[in-house]
């Protein structure tokens, strides 16, 4: 049975999903590698004004069929619909990436109810990928289905880190990072939570940690990860919901040792 609501004209919520990505997407490409204004929220934590263009093309294409469902937003003011369906958006995750012209960045938006994540879309428009997954419905991209890596070690694992906006914590998790290595195969600073977290989920790299998500990154990339077959939890082995939380997302055996791995160097 399927447990995502119909739209206003009968659409599956996962294709409006979809749609509202590729069309802020598309704002994303039109105005790529252009000047645009900026406005700092903390230190290397911007917004620019093609973020705002893209926020506005999401809520508008998806309150066109869901005009009663509330909205959660990185870089705007909650709105608050009566329904008990929540989408949750960021219209550019990698906005950083984005400003310097690095070509990896994307779009997410999830779809709750209450503390359950029931989709996730995340949105790459320079590869035109389109990573998707209903709740019990697998992970896809392009429509293809995907799957978390096979690796079943930390040592020969791909390992993608942020280290966010949150100083002290991003602080921890590069003096944690230089005391694991060698510890793992090679490590990447993606520029992207989201899309380091889709890139687990298709198996590109095996685990993906970070020290401070907050909801827009959260919601999707755990749906995305679970979703293929992985594991989603927070430091301390805790599942997460679609609050600020620390994660590590893997498949079993990778995420079982480096738990062991990272409480044995948090406690030495």
């Amino acid at each position: 049975m399927n447990r995502l609501p119909l739209s206003r004209t009968g659409k599956q919520a996962i294709d409006v999903a979809a749609a509202a990505a590729v069309e802020a997407g598309a704002i994303l490409m039109d105005h790529f590698r252009e000047e645009t204004r900026v406005r700092f929220k903390s230190r290397a934590n911007i917004v620019t004004d093609v973020d705002l263009r893209a926020d506005r093309r999401l809520k508008s294409v998806i309150s066109a069929e869901f005009p009663d469902h509330s909205f959660i937003s990185e870089e705007t003011e909650p709105l608050q619909g009566d329904s008990s369906y929540t989408w949750i958006l960021d219209p550019l995750d990698g906005t950083n990436n984005y400003s310097f012209g690095i070509p990896f960045f994307c779009t997410v938006i999830a779809l709750t109810r209450g503390e359950e994540v029931l989709a996730g879309v995340v949105y790459d428009p320079l590869r035109d990928e389109l990573f998707a997954a209903e709740r019990d419905r697998g992970t896809m991209l392009n429509g293809v289905p995907v799957s978390v890596s096979k690796k079943t070690s930390v040592q020969d694992s791909l390992a993608g880190f942020d280290l966010g906006y949150v100083e002290e914590q991003g602080g921890k998790l590069l003096g944690f990072i230089h005391r694991l290595w060698p510890g793992f195969y090679a490590c990447r600073i993606m520029g992207s939570a989201a899309l380091g977290m889709a890139y687990v989920a298709c198996g590109r790299i095996d685990l993906y940690v970070h020290a401070v998500l907050y909801p827009w990154e959260l919601a999707c990339g755990r749906v995305l990860v679970e979703e293929a077959g992985g594991k989603a939890t927070d430091w301390s082995g805790r599942p997460v919901g679609t609050r600020n939380s620390s994660i590590i997302v893997s498949n079993s055996s990778v995420h079982a040792e480096f738990m062991q791995t990272l409480q044995r160097l948090m406690s030495a």
